[in-house]
């Protein structure tokens, strides 16, 4: 099963994911977790350049063409190979990120960076994805504590940018309500995992019963 996490940075999801590989694996789960944009080795190269703060002049569609084709390498190196050892894989972030940050906030359009990613991803989907819906209050304050030294191109977008990415997941959310679930991101970090967790465990129920039958 392939499983994402989504939300704004700030959310709590990295976090909620280590807690969640280590509850799967003590039910005798194989999991594996990654990340984006990243998650293998070519990819990772890239992600360097997607986010290092001296290319603050970097296009629209320059960013969004470097997220789609590290998320490609990923794709192809890594987790599709997983899943054929019926492995589960939980990526942090995937294609509703591209979605989201380039199709809304840098005003690319959903509908065009979706047509995109289906043609270079060929169409391939997670199972279950997670939307960690936090306030853009709390979001912020998340990132104050993390610490100036943390911060890439993408954290020093202004509040716009930032709005505009929350209401791009938030369409995302309404037009795919069977695949992706929302996670109350503001409370703490023990009741976003038992939301978390129990949203998994249903949808791998769910898997499973139906692979046996």
């Amino acid at each position: 099963m392939f499983i994402t996490f989504e939300g704004m940075d700030g959310s709590g999801k990295t976090t909620t994911l280590l807690k969640v590989k280590e509850e799967l694996e003590r039910l005798n789960y194989q999991v594996l977790i990654t990340r984006e944009p990243g998650g293998e080795a070519i990819a990772e190269q890239i992600r360097q350049i997607i986010l290092d703060n001296k290319n603050r002049d970097m296009d629209a569609w320059t960013e969004a063409l470097l997220f789609i084709a590290s998320r490609n390498q990923h794709l192809q190196k890594v987790i599709k190979p997983a899943l054929e050892k019926n492995i589960i894989v939980i990526s942090d972030r995937f294609i509703d990120s591209t979605s989201a940050y380039q199709g809304s906030a840098r005003n690319i359009g959903v509908d065009v960076v979706n047509q995109v990613q289906q043609i270079v991803l060929k169409n391939c989907l997670p199972d279950l994805t997670l939307f960690f819906d936090v306030s853009f209050s709390e979001a912020e304050k998340r990132m104050q504590i993390r610490g100036e030294n943390s911060k890439n191109r993408l954290d020093e977008e202004k509040s716009d940018f930032k709005q505009k990415v929350y209401q791009g997941y938030l369409e995302l959310v309404k037009n795919n309500p069977k695949r992706i679930k929302v996670i109350d991101a503001n409370q703490d970090i023990d009741q976003v995992y038992n939301q978390a967790i129990k949203i998994i465990l249903e949808k791998l129920k769910e898997n499973e019963k139906r692979t046996s039958n």
